[in-house]
C-alpha cells in the first residue's frame, strides 16, 4: 500500500512546505482504491470488480477514475469507458465532486490535469451527459480578464474551440449561452494586441453569430450587455450590430422594441459574479466581512500586488466594482461594525486607478444602476456605494468627490442624447431614495461644499437644483420630515451621516481616514441627525448631540410630541450618540456612588421611562425606539445595560430601606424587562444569553455582578441554559469563579437544576479546558450527585474529555460503591490506556472491598443466565439500549484490567471472595471458547472446585485502613447492598500510624 501511495500521480502542483489538504487525500485515497481493484486484471476481470465494488463503495470508485482520468491522458480513454459503464447515478457525483474540485483548487492544478480536464469536458458534451454546462459555467469563471498570461489564454481560447466545435450542444442550454456570450464580450476588450488579433477575431465571429441566433435570450443579461458593447462597439461587426440595435431592433428579435427595454432590466448577480475567478471572490468577501477599517491596508496592498500589478489588469477594476456593488450586500450587523465597508474599498480601487480610460469604466460601474433607476425594480443596495464614496471622500480626498459629481453632471446629456431625460430621471430617482431611505439625511452639504472647485459647484447646482438649499436655507430632507414614520428602514453603511460643514471649514488641513478605525472616522463627522426631525425639535437635538447628558436626553423626550417624530428617526439619532458612549464598566465591588455615576448616560435617562418615569405614552415610544434600533442593529448593548439599570435601581431601592424586613421586600423589577423582550418580540432566554454575551465584551465584572439576580428572577429560563452558561465560564477569571461559588454555598446563586442536566453536560464536553474547570466547580459547589451525572459516564473519552473525566473520577471517590455506578463504569469502552475505571474500583476496595466485591459478582453473574452458551443470544454492541447493563465483554474486560492492577499491587484478595469465585466460575462455563482463550487469566483464578473459599485477608501495610465494622459481608444478599444508597458521601480515613 505505501508502494502504492508514492506512485500516485499528483492533482496539484505544491511547494515544499505545503501539506496535503483534505481534498487531496481523499483523491489520492480513492485513487489507491481503484487501482487495486484493476492492478494485474483482465479487461473482463477489472470490469467486474468495478461493478462488484460500485455498489458498495460508488463514490470512492468514481473518484478514482475521475482522478485518474485527470493525472494519466494514456489511460484516459479507457477509464473515461468504464466510467460511463459502471456508474449508477450518470455521472452526477463526478461531475459535482468535479466542480467543487475547479471552484476549490483550479488554480493550483498541474498543467496534465488543465489539458485532461478540458479533455474531460469535450467528452462528456458528445455524449450529452446531463449536468457537464455547470461545470463548463465554474470553469469559465477561471477565463480572467484584465489577464494576458499564456495559462489564461490557453484557457481561453481551449474553452472557445470546445463551444465552437460542439455548437449544437451549446444551443440547447440558453443560460450558459447568456454566460458564454458575456464572458467573451468582456475578454474581447482585452485581446486588442498583435500577436492576439487571430483569437480576438475568432471570438468576434462566434460572439457575433450567438448573439445574432439567440437574442431573445440574450436580452436577460440587462443593462451590463449594453454597457460590454459599448466597450467593444467600434470592432466592425459590432457596429453594424449597434446600428441593427438603435435602427431597427426587432429585425433581431420579434419582442425587443428598443434598447431601452435593455437598460431598464437590470443584470443578474450570477453574471457580474462570473467575471471575478472565484479565488479572487474569497479575498474581496474577505475583505468586505472580516477586516477591520484602519487595518487594511496590509490586505489591499497584497491584493493589488496579486490581481493588479499589470498594465492590462487596469480593466478589472471595473468587473471588481460591479461586483461589490451588485453582489455584495452586507447584513445590517455587518453595516454597524468596524468592518471595512463597501465604499472604502471601491474608493481605494479608483485612487489607485493609474488609467484614464479604465478610471472612467470603472466610475461608469459605479453608477450604472443609477442611470435607470427604478424604486420598485432596483434595489438600494446597488445606488448606496457611489453616494457613501463621494460623502467620505470629501474630508481626506476631495478631489475623488470631485470626479465623481463631474461625472455624474456629464453623464446625462452625454451616454446617449435620445435618452438624457430618461438618464435624468433615473439618477434623480436614486438621489430621492437615498434621502427617502436616509442613506444620506441631506444632500446639500455634498453638492455644496466649499472644497468644490466654484465651477463644479455651479454645475452640480444647476444640474440637482431640487436637491440643494431652497430659500429658506432647508434641505430636501427638511421638507419631508412629515410621514417619514410610514418610509422602508434604511440598509446602509452609514445610514445617517454627512458631512459638518461648520467642522470642515475650521480644518486647516485634511488628514487622511485611512489608517484610522471606523468609529473615529464617524467621530470626526459631525452627523446631520436633526435635520429628520421636526423644526421645533432640532435645538433640542443639537443641545443632545452636544452634551449627550441626561439632562439634555430627558428634555428632548419630554418635548417628543406633536408633531411626532418617527421612531426610526430617534432610533438613528440615539443610535449615534450611544455608539460614541463609553463602554459600561465598574469595579469588583461597586460603590453607590459609582454605580450613580455609571448611570449617568442617555441610554439609562431612556430607561427611567420604562420604570414608571413620565406618562404611558413616553414608556411605549421609548420602547418603540429601543425596537428600531435593536431592528437596525446599530447598537447591540441595549439589552444588559437594562439588566444593569435595574439592578443598580434594586440596590439603591434597599438601601433606603432603613427596616431590615421592608428591605428584604424590594423586589427586582423584573417586568420591565419581561415587557421589553415582549415589545420587541424576543423570547427571554436567547435574549439574556445574548445580552450576557454583549455584557462579556464590555466588561466581566459587570457580568459577575448580575449573575445572582439574573439566576434568581429568570430561574426557569436561566438555570441549566447552555448558551448562557458557556457566555458565564468563558469570562471568569480564578477570583470571579471563587465568589460564584460563595454566593453559591450561601445560598444566594442556584445555577442548575437537576432536569435535563445530561444535555447540558454533554455539550459543555467541547468547550475549553478552563471553561470546563469552571463549570465543574460551579456543579461541585451545587451538590450536584452522582446520579445526575451518571448517564455521561459511559460516553466519556479519557483522550478528548479530561476535564471532564478527572471531575467525575473525583466525584466518585467522595461516594461509596452502588450498583448503578459500577453499572455505569462497566459500560465503558475496553482501553488499555484508560484507567479510569480500574483507579475508582481499586480506591474503593481500600474501604469497601467486600461490597466492591459482591456489586462486581453480581453484575459478572447477571451477564451469565445459567444456559448453554450456543443458546445464549449476546446483543451487538450497535443494539444495547443506553441504558442497557454492560455486556458480558465489557465486564470481562474491566475485570482483566482489574487483575492485572491487583497482580501488580500483589493483592488478589478480591477475586480471592466467595462471590467473586462463584461469578467467575459461572462465566467460564457459559462462555464461549473465543471468550475463554481471550480471558485465560482471569479464568484462570477460579478454582476448580466449587467449595466455598475464605477470602484471605488484606494485606496490612503502614499506610493501610481498619476494617469497617458497619459494612455489610458478603453473605448477605446482594439485591438487598443494591437498593442501598448513602445520603452523605463516606470520606477516607486517615492512616493509623505505627505508634496508634
Amino acid at each position: 500500500m505505501e508502494q502504492a501511495k508514492a506512485n500516485t500521480p499528483k492533482l496539484f502542483v505544491c511547494t515544499v512546505i505545503e501539506n496535503k489538504d483534505e481534498i487531496e487525500e481523499r483523491y489520492e485515497r480513492a485513487y489507491v482504491f481503484f487501482q487495486s481493484l484493476v492492478a494485474d486484471c483482465s479487461e473482463k476481470e477489472a470490469h467486474d470488480a468495478l461493478n462488484n465494488a460500485v455498489c458498495k463503495n460508488h463514490e470512492d470508485v468514481s473518484l478514482g477514475m475521475l482522478m485518474s482520468i485527470l493525472t494519466e491522458p494514456h489511460n484516459a480513454t479507457k477509464c473515461y469507458r468504464d466510467l460511463t459503464l459502471v456508474t449508477r447515478d450518470g455521472l452526477a457525483s463526478v461531475l459535482n465532486n468535479l466542480s467543487n474540485l475547479i471552484l476549490e483548487r483550479y488554480l493550483k492544478f498541474q498543467d496534465t490535469t488543465r489539458n485532461q480536464l478540458l479533455w474531460l469536458i469535450k467528452e462528456m458534451m458528445r455524449n450529452a451527459v446531463t449536468g457537464v454546462d455547470n461545470v463548463c459555467w465554474n470553469l469559465m469563471r477561471y477565463a480572467s480578464g484584465g489577464d494576458i498570461t499564456p495559462k489564461n489564454i490557453y484557457l481561453v481560447e481551449s474553452l472557445l474551440d470546445i463551444y465552437i466545435e460542439n455548437r449544437m450542444w451549446l444551443d440547447k442550454f440558453p443560460v450558459l449561452i447568456c454566460m458564454v456570450v458575456y464572458t467573451y464580450l468582456r475578454l474581447i476588450e482585452d485581446h486588442n494586441i498583435p500577436h492576439l488579433m487571430s483569437l480576438r477575431q475568432k471570438e468576434v465571429n462566434f460572439v457575433i453569430a450567438l448573439m445574432r441566433e439567440h437574442f431573445t435570450d440574450v436580452l436577460t443579461l440587462g443593462r451590463d450587455l449594453v454597457r460590454l458593447l459599448q466597450n467593444v462597439a467600434r470592432i466592425p461587426e459590432f457596429n453594424q450590430l449597434w446600428q441593427e440595435i438603435l435602427v431597427n431592433p426587432r429585425s433581431l428579435c420579434p419582442n425587443f422594441s428598443n434598447v431601452l427595454q435593455l437598460l431598464q432590466t437590470r443584470t443578474s448577480r450570477r453574471y457580474l459574479q462570473s467575471r471575478i475567478t472565484p479565488d479572487m471572490e474569497r479575498k474581496l468577501v474577505f475583505l468586505t466581512s472580516q477586516v477591520r477599517f484602519g487595518h487594511h491596508k496590509k490586505y489591499q496592498e497584497w491584493f493589488q500586488r496579486q490581481y493588479l500589478a499589470t498594465p492590462e489588469s487596469q480593466s478589472l477594476r471595473s468587473d471588481m466594482i460591479r461586483f461589490i456593488v451588485g453582489v455584495i450586500h452586507p447584513t445590517n450587523e455587518l453595516l454597524c461594525s468596524d468592518i471595512i465597508p463597501r465604499w472604502a474599498v471601491i474608493g481605494w480601487l479608483l485612487t489607485t486607478c493609474t488609467s484614464n480610460v479604465a478610471a472612467s469604466n470603472a466610475k461608469l460601474a459605479l453608477f450604472y444602476d443609477w442611470l435607470f433607476y427604478e424604486p420598485d425594480k432596483d434595489n438600494i443596495m446597488n445606488i448606496e456605494p457611489a453616494i457613501l464614496v463621494m460623502h467620505h471622500s470629501m474630508r481626506s480626498h476631495p478631489a475623488v468627490t470631485a470626479t465623481l459629481l463631474d461625472f455624474l453632471c456629464r453623464i446625462i446629456p452625454n451616454f446617449y442624447p435620445p435618452y438624457s431625460d430618461k438618464v435624468r430621471q433615473g439618477i434623480f430617482n436614486s438621489l430621492q431614495q437615498i434621502i427617502e431611505k436616509r442613506v444620506l439625511p441631506n444632500l446639500q452639504p455634498l453638492f455644496d461644499s466649499p472644497k468644490l472647485d466654484r465651477e463644479l459647484r455651479s454645475t452640480v447646482r444647476e444640474t440637482f437644483k431640487e436637491f440643494c438649499s431652497n430659500s429658506n436655507g432647508e434641505g430636501v430632507s427638511g421638507m419631508r420630515e412629515e410621514g417619514s414614520e410610514d418610509l422602508p428602514k434604511v440598509i446602509s453603511d452609514e445610514p445617517a451621516f454627512s458631512d459638518d460643514e461648520e467642522d470642515s471649514q475650521a480644518l486647516t488641513e485634511d488628514t487622511d481616514d485611512d489608517d484610522i478605525p471606523l468609529s473615529e472616522v464617524r467621530a470626526r463627522e459631525r452627523p446631520e441627525l436633526a435635520a429628520a426631525l421636526p423644526l421645533i425639535m432640532r435645538p433640542l437635538a443639537e443641545t443632545l448631540l452636544d452634551e449627550r447628558s441626561t439632562t439634555a436626553t430627558k428634555a428632548f423626550l419630554n418635548a417628543c410630541g406633536s408633531p411626532m417624530p418617527s421612531a426610526s428617526a430617534l432610533a438613528d439619532l440615539f443610535a449615534a450618540i450611544l455608539q460614541d458612549a463609553p463602554p459600561l464598566k465598574i469595579s469588583t465591588n461597586p460603590s453607590p456612588t459609582e454605580l450613580e455615576t455609571v448611570i449617568d448616560s442617555p441610554i439609562f435617562s431612556m430607561f427611567s421611562y420604562l420604570n414608571g418615569e413620565g406618562t404611558e405614552a413616553k414608556r411605549k415610544l421609548v420602547l418603540e425606539i429601543l425596537k428600531e434600533i435593536n431592528e437596525q442593529g446599530s447598537f447591540q448593548n441595549v439589552g444588559f445595560c437594562l439588566l444593569f439599570y435595574l439592578k443598580v435601581c434594586f440596590e439603591r431601592e434597599r438601601r433606603a430601606e432603613c427596616d431590615t424586613v421592608k428591605r428584604r421586600n424590594v423586589k427586582f423589577k423584573v417586568d420591565i424587562y419581561r415587557n421589553y423582550c415582549s415589545f420587541l418580540e424576543l423570547k427571554i432566554a436567547d435574549s439574556i444569553a445574548n445580552d450576557f454575551e454583549k455584557c462579556q465584551e464590555n466588561d466581566a465584572n459587570v457580568l459577575v455582578w448580575l449573575i445572582p439576580d439574573v439566576y434568581r428572577e429568570f430561574k426557569e429560563q436561566a438555570q441549566n441554559h447552555i448558551k448562557l452558561l458557556n457566555v458565564i465560564v468563558s469570562t471568569l477569571d480564578a477570583g470571579q469563579l471563587q465568589r460564584l461559588v460563595c454566593l453559591t454555598l450561601q445560598g444566594n446563586l442556584m445555577m442548575f437544576k437537576s432536569d435535563d442536566i445530561t444535555t447540558m453536560l454533554s455539550t459543555s464536553l467541547g468547550w475549553e479546558t478552563f471553561e470546563q474547570y469552571c463549570l465543574w466547580q460551579l456543579l461541585t459547589a451545587h451538590d450536584i450527585s452522582v446520579e445526575d451525572v451518571l448517564p455521561i459516564i459511559p460516553k466519556l473519552s479519557y483522550k478528548d474529555h479530561a476535564e471532564a473525566v478527572t471531575s467525575v473520577l473525583l466525584m466518585l471517590k467522595q461516594e461509596r460503591p452502588t450498583a448503578d455506578v459500577i453499572r455505569q463504569l462497566f459500560c465503558r469502552e475496553i482501553d488499555e490506556e484508560d484507567t479510569f475505571v480500574v483507579s475508582t474500583i481499586m480506591y474503593w476496595c481500600q474501604d469497601y472491598e467486600d461490597k466492591v466485591g459482591d456489586l462486581l459478582s453480581v453484575l459478572l453473574s447477571t451477564r451469565y443466565p445459567g444456559t448453554s452458551p450456543n443458546k445464549r443470544k449476546r446483543p451487538g454492541k450497535h443494539n444495547i439500549p443506553p441504558n442497557a447493563p454492560p455486556s458480558a465483554e465489557l465486564v470481562l474486560g474491566h475485570l482483566e484490567q482489574i487483575r492485572v492492577c491487583c497482580v501488580e499491587q500483589d493483592d488478589m484478595s478480591i477475586f480471592n471472595m466467595e462471590c467473586m469465585q462463584k461469578a467467575l466460575q459461572q462465566s467460564q462455563s457459559n462462555s464461549s471458547d473465543s471468550l475463554r482463550r481471550q480471558y485465560s487469566e482471569l479464568f484462570s483464578l477460579a478454582w476448580e472446585d466449587e467449595l466455598p473459599i475464605s477470602r484471605r485477608a488484606r494485606k496490612l501495610i503502614s499506610n493501610s485502613l481498619p476494617l469497617n465494622q458497619n459494612l455489610h459481608s458478603s453473605n448477605e444478599d446482594s439485591e438487598e447492598e443494591e437498593i442501598v444508597k448513602p445520603k452523605q458521601a463516606k470520606r477516607r480515613k486517615k492512616a493509623i500510624s505505627d505508634s496508634d
